[in-house]
């Protein structure tokens, strides 16, 4: 066997995917495995690219251009789900992080491939003036690019999609990641923060690819949450762990919203406490905010002292760690 020559073919593969030539890609992936047949990078990125070919052949049944690339981003939770399953039976399961790690060019090349087919037909749309407006085709624009790696173009588009839609998580959440990936920690924390804050339930954690965001998710994962419960109490671990460490100051609109929220939560809590787990985290992250007001501010301690109680009723072992 000729390691270099697998290697060889393998690096032309990814090229021709990101060229959208699946036929070839496929033949040179296959040359690859020939000449090194025990690699596990050959055999995972033809497992990707062949689940990709299977299960997007609808796409030629779709009659509208945003159903066509809708329909691709749909497709990703399922593949998140068979990359798990490649994990799981893999010798050493790994992170997220760790996966994307090992096998970053594989992954790259594949999303490379998906996005710019999606881009394809966004593009078509934009180039009407009466669709340039349209927060969802900006978000699921800025959201190609990032994956192809144009991190500046995917700026330009998701700072359009929040002009239109300020208090949407997932804008927040895809234009912090742009931020980390092109070297802005504090801009990207400060909108993850917020993010997170808003609705931590509509953030796509699996599209998020910078490391600020990943090592927080695999640190937060360690501790035994999954799935919705993962994304509700990563940011009392991003605050605790000094990661959504850069804030902004309130406006005194926000402060009263922000007050009535918690007490409605209180409410909630006392009247449900089947929904205690469920609202527990959402609730000790505002009263994390509401501090960082009071002290900016340079509030009564009293009432400083009085959230605090209100953390430690709500969770000791936060409230030990919290101040700490």
């Amino acid at each position: 066997m000729d390691k270099a020559e697998g290697c060889r073919f393998l690096n032309e593969a990814y090229d021709k995917l990101k060229d959208s030539d699946t036929d070839s890609a496929l033949a040179l992936l296959d040359r690859a495995l020939n000449y090194d047949y025990e690699n596990k990078e050959i055999k995972y990125t033809l497992k990707c690219v062949h689940w990709w070919l299977e299960h997007s052949r609808r796409i030629d049944s779709i009659d509208n251009l945003y159903g066509k690339g809708a329909f691709l981003f749909s497709l990703f939770k399922q593949y998140y789900v068979f990359l798990d399953h490649l994990n799981q039976t893999s010798e050493k399961p790994q992170t997220q992080s760790e996966q994307q790690a090992e096998f970053e060019q594989s992954q790259y090349a594949v999303r490379y491939f998906v996005y710019s087919k999606a881009l394809f037909f966004f593009k078509e749309l934009l180039s009407n003036p009466a669709n340039q407006t349209d927060h969802g085709l900006l978000l699921l624009t800025g959201r190609c690019y990032k994956g192809m790696g144009d991190y500046d173009e995917a700026l330009k588009y998701l700072e359009q999609a929040f002009s239109i839609k300020k208090e949407d998580a997932e804008t927040l959440a895809q234009l912090a990641d742009v931020n980390a990936l092109l070297a802005q920690p504090k801009h990207a924390k400060v909108l993850f923060r917020e993010a997170f804050f808003i609705d931590p339930s509509k953030i796509d954690l699996r599209a998020l690819e910078s490391a600020l965001i990943l090592k927080l998710l695999d640190k937060v994962a360690q501790l035994g949450y999954k799935d919705k419960t993962l994304c509700e109490w990563v940011p009392i671990y991003g605050c605790l762990w000094k990661v959504f460490n850069v804030k902004r100051e309130l406006k005194q609109m926000e402060v009263g919203r922000l007050k009535q929220s918690i007490f409605t939560m209180e409410a909630e809590m006392d009247a449900n406490p089947a929904w205690k787990e469920q609202l527990k985290p959402r609730l000790l992250n505002r009263y994390f905010w509401l501090i960082d007001y009071y002290e900016a501010a340079n509030e009564n301690p009293s009432a400083i002292e009085e959230t605090l109680l209100k953390i430690k009723v709500t969770d000791p072992d936060i409230y030990n760690m919290y101040i700490g």
